[in-house]
């Protein structure tokens, strides 16, 4: 009864134009609505952006938020991806939980052969990824991450200068500054915060939740390469808000020729997620997602920063299924993220410990 339902109710919104049929229109179920990112993947179905067939959510609570604010029908919630995946078949599952409960979405999905796309980052541990990797390998399906500066023009064109056309020489030095005020501080939802603030479901404070896109955009700039070794030390700033986690980190990540050095905080004055590249004569700083500075030995000079093939997940994640592109060592891939997780990791254990970890 819940297929017919939805059937019908497909039917009627593509005939009142909420959303347009394509041939790249994804059709998805979504893994948790715990996750604020959630809310934007609805305004994308508010745009006619993909096809919600499914949505498996055991909080009743939040569950009746997201229908009364999003207009959604009883007949695509379910209390688990298991239940969900019994009554639909999506092209992918997309997860918005608690990064712990990623794996878990994983093994359900992959021996039904579909692919999964998570919020940042992949796994709490290397454990939890390298089985999460195994499971994509014997299915056969697509393991990927969602993050928001994959996005951003700016950070694609600082790519395409160092690594494509090699306008400022090898590269030296990366900086890279992430975070906000503090999750409690900009308004997440009590939801978002039960877990996002816990060191087992989170794996961390603003290490895990920051140091990712750090440790993401490093890896691809370095063609794939891990650090040889990392180090770290975190801060708890704000014990009174954030008792359980730390809120405040700087990571240090070592290769051969080069530095990475990654700042995630939930202690900043402003949000800001900007990137700088130092090469061996020039210089890059991806302020924001459409701006791009650059220099040389003498001054700055313009820096045109053409608009990106994918202006989201949906885009690119549709083009991955469909085969018009291999994920390789991309910033969404699951070999790139691999490498993520192994990184946050060492880097708790160096925090913790007062040692560098040896990748």
């Amino acid at each position: 009864m819940k297929k017919i339902l939805h059937t019908m109710l497909v039917c009627v919104l593509l005939a009142t134009g909420k959303f347009t049929a394509s041939a790249q229109l994804l059709k998805v179920g979504v893994a948790g609505l715990n996750h604020d990112h959630a809310y934007g993947l609805m305004s994308q179905y508010q745009r006619g952006e993909v096809i919600l067939l499914g949505i498996a959510e055991p909080d009743k609570a939040l569950v009746a938020r997201y229908k009364e604010r999003y207009k959604l029908p009883d007949s695509i919630f379910y209390t688990s991806v298991k239940e969900m995946l019994d009554h639909i078949k999506p092209d992918a599952v997309l997860a918005y939980n608690a990064t712990i409960d990623h794996l878990p979405v994983v093994e359900v999905c992959a021996p039904k052969g579909i692919s999964v796309m998570v919020e940042k980052p992949l796994a709490t541990t290397v454990e939890d990824a390298m089985k999460m990797h195994a499971l994509a390998k014997q299915y056969n399906i697509q393991v990927l991450t969602n993050y928001e500066t994959t996005w951003y023009s700016s950070n694609q064109q600082a790519y395409t200068l160092t690594n494509k056309e090699n306008k400022i020489g090898n590269i030296r030095k990366m900086i890279v500054h992430d975070g906000h005020q503090g999750p409690k501080e900009i308004g997440c939802s009590k939801y978002f915060l039960d877990w996002l603030t816990d060191p087992v479901k989170n794996g961390g404070g603003a290490l895990t939740d920051f140091g990712c896109y750090g440790a993401n955009l490093m890896t691809w700039l370095m063609n794939g390469k891990a650090p040889l070794a990392v180090t770290a030390i975190t801060k708890q700033i704000k014990p009174s808000v954030y008792p359980k986690v730390d809120d405040d980190a700087t990571i240090l990540l070592e290769y051969a020729d080069a530095t990475g050095i990654v700042e995630p905080s939930w202690n900043w004055p402003y949000g800001i997620k900007d990137m700088e590249v130092f090469g061996e004569k020039g210089y890059l700083h991806a302020l924001n997602s459409n701006t791009l500075e650059a220099r040389d030995t003498g001054a700055y000079y313009k820096t045109d920063v053409p608009a990106y093939l994918y202006k989201d997940n949906l885009q690119y994640l549709a083009d991955v299924l469909h085969g018009n592109i291999k994920p390789a060592n991309d910033l969404s891939s699951l070999e790139n993220n691999l490498i993520v997780v192994r990184i946050l990791e060492a880097a708790r254990e160096s925090a913790k410990t007062g040692k560098k970890i040896k990748l």
